[in-house]
């Protein structure tokens, strides 16, 4: 049975959605039960597709057409069985996604311009789409939520695979590490905030903010712009900052505060209900030869206190690691294979190279003394690195590889379950879908009935 899936994210529900430069009638092009789907919906999808970069290919239309008729369809099943979704989960989504384009653009600004209307507009133009998206990816979480997979059942998933077809599993690390960065004193933090105050002083006495921004401002994304960051509400900026932008007036300028970021000046220019335009200058404080030796004399007492069994490597990251991501989980690296699961299984081509090019001479179980590192952010500091375990490279199999044809395995599953689910909703439900997509295979499954399986 052909297997039909709504999309979590992509071409489904892109939710950026530009307004045609031609003017032309519009059309119904399918009926879902009570529900159409007209032309132009279909055409705005597509130009995002192609807005994304993608080649031109008219195709691509038959797929679009059939993910849009897949989510009407999930849609109805949940409004009949009552699976909603609340106001706060819209406003957090489109929140995400407006944030999302906002930088795409490089700007409000510029993203309004090109909508040629405001932000708050066009998010009240997308919540009933965004809902109803939201709405089918409950309805489909809602069908599949009881899917479990036995052992006997990961066996017979592993035993299909053809013995020279099993997937080829490159290295794979564990790896753990403690990350020093150095801190400055406040002697040694003062001449920054002298430096960006004697600035806010400029503009006190007159001086333009957005020539100072673009000659002084340390914001890679915002000094050219002359410090501007657009539009914003209070989830998109670190707290420090959120607390004096909602704080100010138009025009009024902040004091020197800091963030982890640095120090920050920054001026309201408007505010639209729960949101601000501002523009700011940013100050990073930068690494002292003198605060590199304190971190190197830190990170040397902690590597000797775990080599020691003084400390064991899990609490020492938990104690002193400056990464927020890791320190919780005993220093150990995550990787996100797919959007759900999460491993500390790495593949070596993700690793970050630095770190590859340590772990790569040192022996399971082994750690390595202090090595210095250069964030991608130019942050300077030091790395203790554990290496827990490897995998060399192999065939997959079920001892190294359980994990892996599990959650295959399962996915296959949930997708038999949903092309099961599929099949009998569309034979109660009428559809019509216009002739112009009568060549499409992708959308043949919703006219023609399926061949009966065998058993």
């Amino acid at each position: 049975m052909k297997k039909i899936l709504l999309m979590a994210s992509g071409l489904l529900f892109l939710f950026l959605n530009v307004q045609s430069q031609t003017k032309s009638v519009d059309k119904v092009i399918a009926v879902l039960g009570s529900d159409v789907i007209l032309l132009s919906e279909l055409n705005q999808q597509y130009v995002m597709y192609l807005n994304s970069g993608n080649p031109v290919d008219e195709k691509v239309k038959c797929y679009i057409l059939q993910q849009m008729l897949v989510q009407h369809l999930l849609k109805q099943q949940a409004n009949i069985d009552s699976v909603m979704v609340d106001d706060k989960q819209v406003d957090d989504e489109l929140d995400k996604r407006m944030r999302y384009q906002i930088q795409r653009a490089g700007g409000q600004d510029k993203l309004e311009e090109f909508l040629n209307r405001s932000v708050l507009q066009y998010k009240d133009e997308l919540r009933p789409d965004v809902k109803d998206q939201l709405q089918a990816n409950k309805m489909q979480g809602t069908i599949t939520e009881k899917v479990s997979i036995t052992p006997v059942e990961v066996r017979k998933y592993y035993d299909s695979y053809k013995k020279d077809s099993l997937p080829d599993i490159p290295a794979e690390y564990e790896v753990g590490e403690i990350v020093i960065n150095p801190e400055l004193t406040k002697s040694e933090k003062q001449r920054f905030f002298d430096k960006l105050d004697a600035i806010r002083l400029r503009v006190k006495s007159g001086e333009d903010f957005g020539f100072l921004a673009k000659t002084y401002s340390e914001d890679p994304g915002s000094a050219p712009e002359g410090g501007d960051l657009g539009f914003f509400d209070r989830t998109m900026m670190a707290k420090e900052f959120t607390a004096y932008a909602f704080k100010l007036k138009p025009g009024e300028i902040s004091p020197v505060f800091e963030t982890d970021f640095g120090f920050h000046v920054l001026q309201v220019v408007e505010r639209r209900g729960e949101q601000v335009h501002a523009r700011h200058i940013l100050i990073r404080p930068q690494t002292t030869p003198q605060s590199l030796d304190r971190a190197k004399l830190h990170a040397d007492s902690v590597y000797n206190n775990v080599i020691a069994n003084k400390l064991s490597f899990s609490a020492a990251a938990s104690l002193y690691s400056s990464n927020k991501e890791s320190k919780y989980n005993g220093g150990m690296l995550l990787f996100a294979d797919n959007v759900t699961a999460r491993t500390t299984f790495i593949p070596a081509d993700k690793l970050d190279p630095k770190v590859f090019l340590v772990v790569d001479t040192m022996k399971v179980g082994e750690i390595s003394r202090p090595v210095p590192f250069t964030a991608a952010d130019g942050k300077e500091g030091y790395k203790i690195i554990l290496l827990k375990s490897k995998i060399a490279p192999h065939k997959g199999n079920l001892e190294q590889d359980y994990a892996k044809f599990k959650e295959k395995a399962q996915q296959q599953k949930m997708d038999r379950v949903m092309s099961e689910w599929f099949e009998k909703r569309r034979k109660s439900t009428y559809i019509r879908i216009d002739p112009d997509y009568s060549t499409c295979d992708e959308l043949k499954i919703w006219t023609k009935p399926l061949p009966a399986e065998t058993k």
